[in-house]
């Protein structure tokens, strides 16, 4: 005896019914694994400092995220310890003369920054003579990927700025302009070279960007479609990435970070919701999460506003809606690879965009580390869309559904785990 077609299709949407679930489950279960320690959220980290260069030594300003100078433990109860912030700095920011640190002709000072930063004055004069270098530990010992933007202001009116890290912390001023080190910096600064190196490891790096890739890419059926979804993403953030670091458009960071975080969650939710079979319950509960987030914005709480809030759950809806209605959802993931990408590039921009770049300097900086961002990105699609095409092949259909299937549920609670603690934090 056999199962009427009725009763067949009802034990297969039931099926897919629990198959929904618990995907929807796993992503929360990670999410809540995530949330614990959620004031490890940390985007890139980043310090600035500036030099008015004279004949004996120098004025400095060093300026630093209290976020980051928490991992030291410099901010107990959300407020800055100055007076172990100023001697930390003093001691990790340097000039030197030869192989001599000038000394301090000044105790460093506060100055007001904005929120969220703290920001330091001090003068130093150089006694002994010799080649001159600015040397950066800033952070090097807790985070060590830390990078410090070191920009220095000569008599002259010369303005050349240097990307500092853990593999070439100092840099030595007066080296010959033709000269050039591992970096792709001489005396005269970091290179297109040192930017394009600079924006492959921001995107190797940058966790939130590479999880949203490889959520676009998990469901990718073939070539075109990756090239397509890629070069959506690319246009997008490379749009936006120039008009931030041009200063035509300068958003508030902490909502672009958060959102990057929802594109990330919603891109999942989307492939674990194709899988299942297109029920109601991945975007009815999509939509309830941004209608909570709402509430709290409305209550005063959370770095995105209630508009902003408002307009996310409307393009969640109508994004949900249309993908029922069509039977080739890859072309609207593309939209949405575009669409999302536009608020990528805010992100990506907020490394270059704070530095202030001179104009002469800006247009190679901006192309170096876009071209730089791109190579990145192009090499973890071509490790990892491989990967998932061999999964494809005949007996390994079981294994690739597992992979697609949890990937997307992990992907899924990290972008719920970064939306949230990001608006909340």
């Amino acid at each position: 005896m056999h199962d009427s077609p009725t009763a067949s299709g009802g034990a297969s949407a039931s099926l897919l019914r629990v198959r929904s679930l618990a995907t929807l489950l796993i992503a929360l279960v990670i999410a809540g694994v995530f949330s614990a320690p959620a004031a490890t959220a940390h985007t890139k980290s980043i310090s600035y400092s500036s030099w008015q260069l004279g004949d004996i030594g120098a004025r400095v300003r060093v300026r630093v995220s209290l976020l980051e100078l928490s991992r030291l433990g410099f901010v107990p109860g959300g407020r800055p310890d100055l007076e172990r912030i100023a001697p930390y700095l003093a001691q990790r920011v340097r000039l030197l003369s030869g192989e001599t640190p000038c000394s301090p002709l000044t105790e460093p000072r506060s100055l007001r920054a904005r929120e969220g930063w703290t920001w330091w004055q001090w003068d130093v004069t150089c006694e002994a003579s010799g080649d001159r270098a600015i040397e950066s530990h800033v952070l090097l010992d807790v985070a060590p990927s830390h990078i410090h933007f070191a920009r220095v202001h000569g008599e002259g009116g010369a303005t050349r700025e240097r990307v500092l890290n853990d593999a070439e912390p100092r840099w030595l001023l007066d080296a010959p302009r033709d000269s050039a080190d591992a970096a792709g910096a001489s005396g005269e600064g970091t290179s297109v070279v040192g930017y394009l190196v600079l924006g492959i490891e921001h995107i190797l790096t940058g966790w939130d960007h590479l999880a949203f890739v490889l959520a676009l890419l998990l469901l990718a059926g073939s070539l075109g479609e990756v090239a397509r979804l890629v070069t959506g993403f690319t246009v997008a953030h490379s749009v936006t990435l120039a008009l931030a670091v041009l200063g035509v458009l300068d958003p508030d960071p902490a909502p672009i970070e958060a959102l990057i975080g929802f594109s990330i969650a919603l891109v999942a939710a989307e492939n674990a919701w194709l899988m299942a079979g297109r029920g109601p319950w991945i975007p009815g509960l999509t939509v309830l999460g941004v209608l909570v987030m709402m509430a709290l914005a409305a209550a005063g709480t959370g770095s995105v506003s209630t508009l902003t809030l408002t307009g996310v759950a409307l393009f969640t809806a109508c994004h949900f809606g249309l993908l029922g209605r069509v039977e080739r959802p890859e072309r609207l993931r593309v939209a949405v690879a575009f669409a999302f990408g536009l608020i990528h590039g805010f992100g990506f921009a907020g490394i270059l965009a704070e530095l202030s770049l001179p104009q002469d300097r800006l247009l190679a900086a901006l192309f170096g580390f876009n071209v730089g961002v791109e190579v990145g990105q192009l090499a973890v699609v071509a490790l990892v869309f491989p990967l998932l095409r061999m999964l494809e092949r005949p007996g390994l259909g079981r294994v690739h559904g597992w992979v697609t299937e949890g990937g997307s549920a992990a992907i899924c609670a990290l972008g719920v785990f970064w939306f949230v603690s990001r608006s909340l934090g």
